[in-house]
């Protein structure tokens, strides 16, 4: 196989946005696709490497998986083994749990599936998982498995059998990855069947120049014209991607045809004749580019470990930094880990195997240790207490209020009430949820009935709609208010309702919302009617509503700053909220509830919590969040008790904010 400089250059495109995507930097606000030109690179190289060897007949399955292996094992494995004690060190056990669970996935090239069922890739606890980023190793690895295969199964039938078969398949996985972006949007990221086509088009490329006999590969690759244009025309439509895609752009789907054709027409038509061939063929592109696997590995360990070891996230300068820091550690590695093990004068097939098997078998093990016993909770940490006794895990759990059956997939169970004939409603998302013991820490005989739904705001007819809450769970959401609705209707020991939500997420501009019209985008008035709608459905049931405001926040993980505080000994008011750090999109719902003020009953946080400037996250060593807006439990009850939400909830005469 001719080596091609621009491919390199091509990599570097690819590992750069990649990068600083992970660091945050706003403008690379598409860099993720850095990993969907990888993969049209990997197809291409793969499928030209296997034809090109089997038409010498020196091609074995022994070879490709031995070459697979040399590539790919050693850097992977070091950098797992660097990560071990700094994890040790700064995770808490329910942390280095899912991190260990994580080292054994990577071993078995599964952790795409294993990340796919924990969490988003663009949600915020996706930042703290040190090894996030091998799920596209993973993803590529269970390509390698039987793409082989297949070529050796059909390649008696002719190349143009073989180009049909793969356009067909990729043909099918680009419309399921269209279908998976709006109602399976995690899986659709995370796995093989919806990236398959991305690989499928390098494969395609590949053959395609195959078919060209010496004299017509080197006419595809002059710079005439259309070279020119062509090769410059896929530039544009990757730097496009980077700086125009975001988390809420439906991906893959349609959308990723714009960097997987930019990135086959660079392959297609740049060389070194054409400007943008001579510009990814020049030395500093080829150097990153020769680098970037390493670079790739290195990059997001850096970037989890100092958000885990940084109260607040991390600045840029220091952000910065890592990224120049993990380019130097992916020279060393490519120099004396990668390119060593790659040399077959140094170690040979049984050698390489044997290392493979042994550094597998040995991070199973480690990962199994540390999974199984939940973390180490017996590790010290800063004031020499340990993990067990201090709990952090259990304080910043999930606060589903009375019941963790209480998340709206039935509508009444049985541990979602305090008494058979409740006098108070909470009904709302997650956000009501955590109002529930703060209610019973005010008045322990309160008569209770929770009726919540995670993301699904108390509001009759109308829910949110994204990329990760498609359509058809918003009609899930509607009706489950109707059947709150239809409950109430129906009972008559109700008195008093109390409601919450952030409101945000049927507000900002990223959303969309679902009515009896249909799918449309936020409108504030909308949202005003539907609310102010269900106030006065409970008030003509003879049903006092109370709207509980959601508590202050400054868009970061105040829950893990309280946690990260106490392991690293620091003080627990450097995690308080300042006023100035109000993210927009809830100065956005604080705007909204104030017009509600206006006319129904508002509770706020802001007067118990906030003075000078600054609102509290911890009151006396005690979590008051869990996260970045929801009350811990023990926070939810040290404020319910403080405010009174019980007296608060049965006054019926409104108390007016003063925050403003």
């Amino acid at each position: 196989m001719k080596y091609r400089r621009e491919i390199d250059g091509l990599r570097s495109i690819a590992v750069l946005p990649v990068i600083f995507f992970h660091a945050g930097v706003s403008v690379f606000s598409g860099g993720y696709v850095g990993v969907d030109i990888f993969f049209v690179i990997s197809g291409y190289l793969i499928t030209t490497i296997i034809i090109a060897e089997k038409g010498a007949g020196t091609f074995t399955i022994a070879n490709f998986y031995e070459r697979r292996a040399r590539r790919i094992l050693p850097a992977l494995f070091f950098v797992i083994l660097a990560c071990l004690p700094f994890a040790w060190q700064w995770m808490t056990p329910i942390q280095l749990k899912e991190f260990s669970n994580s080292v054994v996935a990577v071993s078995l090239f599964s952790s795409n599936i294993l990340f796919w069922r924990e969490s988003g890739y663009f949600a915020p606890a996706a930042e703290l998982k040190p090894l996030l980023h091998t799920w596209s190793l993973a993803v590529e690895e269970q390509y390698y498995l039987f793409f082989p295969l297949y070529i050796l199964a059909t390649w008696r039938f002719g190349k143009n059998f073989v180009f049909i078969s793969l356009l067909i398949v990729g043909g099918a996985s680009l419309l399921l990855s269209q279908y998976g972006a709006e109602n399976a949007p995690s899986a659709n990221f995370y796995l093989l069947p919806t990236r398959l086509w991305e690989l499928l088009v390098g494969s395609l490329i590949a053959i395609y120049l195959l078919g060209k006999n010496s004299e017509g590969s080197e006419m595809s690759l002059k710079a005439n014209l259309s070279g020119q244009l062509l090769s410059a025309l896929g530039l544009v439509l990757i730097l496009y991607s980077v700086f125009a895609f975001d988390s809420e752009t439906p991906f893959p789907s349609f959308y990723a045809l714009i960097p997987i054709v930019g990135t086959g027409l660079i392959i297609l038509y740049a060389s070194g004749s054409t400007l943008v061939g001579k510009l990814l063929s020049n030395r500093v592109p080829v150097g990153i580019g020769l680098i970037s696997y390493s670079a790739y590995l290195w990059h997001q360990p850096l970037f989890a470990f100092a958000r885990l070891r940084s109260l607040h996230e991390p600045g840029h300068w220091l952000m910065a930094s890592l990224g120049f820091l993990s380019l130097i550690l992916a020279y060393l590695s490519w120099k004396y880990v990668e390119k060593p093990y790659r040399d077959k004068r140094r170690y040979n097939r049984k050698q390489i195997f044997r290392l493979a098997a042994f550094a597998s078998l040995a991070s199973i093990c480690i990962g199994l240790a540390g999974y199984m016993s939940k973390g180490f909770p017996s590790r010290a940490f800063a004031n020499g207490s340990t993990y067990a006794d201090a709990e952090f895990d259990y304080r910043i759990r999930v606060n589903r209020g009375l019941s963790e059956a209480c998340d709206g997939d039935s509508l009444l169970p049985a541990d979602c009430r305090t008494s058979d004939e409740p006098e108070i409603l909470v009904w709302g998302d997650s956000y009501a949820m955590h109002l529930v013991d703060g209610i019973l820490a005010s008045n322990s005989a309160a008569k209770i009935i929770q009726m919540t739904k995670p993301v699904c705001g108390p509001m009759l007819g109308l829910a949110p709609v994204s990329k990760e809450y498609p359509e058809s769970w918003a009609e899930g959401c509607i009706s489950f208010n109707k059947s709150v609705a239809d409950w109430i209707s129906e009972n008559s020991s109700l008195r008093f309702a109390v409601l919450s939500s952030p409101f945000e997420h049927y507000l900002m501009d990223s959303w969309r919302i679902r009515d009896a019209d249909g799918v449309k985008p936020p409108d504030a008035s909308i949202v005003y009617q539907h609310l102010t709608a269900t106030l006065d459905f409970l008030i003509s049931q003879g049903i006092e509503p109370v709207v509980f405001a959601p508590p202050p926040t400054n868009g970061e993980d105040i829950g893990t700053c309280l946690v990260k505080a106490s392991v690293l000994g620091y003080d627990l008011n450097n995690c308080k909220i300042r006023v100035s750090d109000y993210p927009e999109e809830y100065k956005l719902a604080l705007r909204f509830l104030e017009q509600i003020d206006q006319k129904y009953h508002v509770i706020w946080f802001d007067e118990f919590s906030c003075e000078e400037g600054a609102c509290l996250a911890s009151l006396d060593d005690a979590f008051l969040y869990r996260d970045k807006g929801h009350f811990s439990y023990e926070g939810s009850a040290i404020i319910g008790e403080k405010m009174d939400f019980y007296r608060l909830i049965v006054t019926e005469v409104p108390v007016r904010s003063t925050h403003r």
